[in-house]
């Protein structure tokens, strides 16, 4: 097997006529975890479908586990794709199933596992996540952040070998932010998958990423270790670690001097 999971070489992807994603270059080993990072707009979502296969690259090559998505039909696609999981923003459960139907439902879509099985591993998987003995309740009656773990417990029930994180932090208290966080950490050592996470948190993220790609206006600009990154003088991504206000980013809308919106001589 390839070391990496992921390997981008020179991907570019367009809507039409508007370019979003030009000249990628990611890797992705496994058991690790990737963030990928980045303003709002600047086409990191973009890349995360790209990789779960929900777009297909304009150019460039895309390789999950030596196998080329561009190159497949949809039955390869959906063959490859039972092989990941997806945290969505905000969980996404099935609000009209309890958490073990939540948790059952790929198993029971995607397998043909006896219904005794399936009861185990989902108790498992919520087990894992701390919740088993929430297995009864209804989506309604969670809090955001035991949602989002119900969500985590449904995306590793088929044991994939990739787990695709879309804002997994958004939303969420500081207790449960850095259980979600723990967990992502946790469970990738355990289960020995690759992990890729887009987030705007930065803090929480370096604490249990392995690797940061910086993406700005559809290219990498950063690339690096938390301790890189941490230390980079790269003012783009200065800015974005530290939060600041003014910068590579502007506060301030490009607009005519102040003095003439005010109806005053300039």
């Amino acid at each position: 097997m390839p070391d990496n999971l992921i390997e981008i070489r020179d991907l570019s992807f367009a809507y039409g006529d508007r370019p979003v994603l030009r000249g990628i270059n990611l890797t992705a080993g496994r058991g690790q975890v990737i963030a990928i990072m980045g303003n709002s707009g600047c086409g990191k979502t973009t890349l995360l479908r790209l990789i779960g296969g929900a777009l297909k690259p304009t150019s460039g090559s895309l390789n999950i586990d030596g196998i080329d998505m561009g190159g497949l039909d949809q039955a390869g696609l959906y063959a490859l794709r039972r092989r990941m999981g997806m945290l969505f923003q905000f969980g996404a459960l099935f609000t009209d199933m309890t958490v073990f139907e939540n948790v059952a439902f790929p198993l029971r879509e995607h397998t043909d596992l006896p219904e005794v099985m399936i009861r185990d591993l989902v108790f498992m998987k919520l087990n894992a996540v701390g919740l088993r003995g929430a297995h009864a309740l209804m989506p309604s009656e969670l809090s955001g952040g035991m949602a989002r773990r119900v969500a985590l417990a449904r995306s590793i029930a088929l044991e994939p070998s990739l787990i695709l994180y879309d804002e997994p932090f958004a939303g969420l208290d500081p207790i449960s932010l850095g259980v979600t966080g723990n967990l992502i950490r946790r469970l990738t050592d355990t289960l020995g998958v690759t992990s890729v996470v887009v987030t705007h948190d930065v803090q929480e993220s370096l604490k249990m990423v392995d690797y940061v790609y910086f993406v700005s206006d559809g290219v990498i600009v950063a690339r690096g270790t938390p301790t890189e990154i941490r230390a980079s003088d790269l003012p783009y991504v200065h800015q974005f670690v530290h939060g600041e206000a003014d910068g590579p980013v502007p506060f301030h809308v490009p607009a005519p001097v102040y003095a003439e919106d005010l109806g005053l001589p300039a």
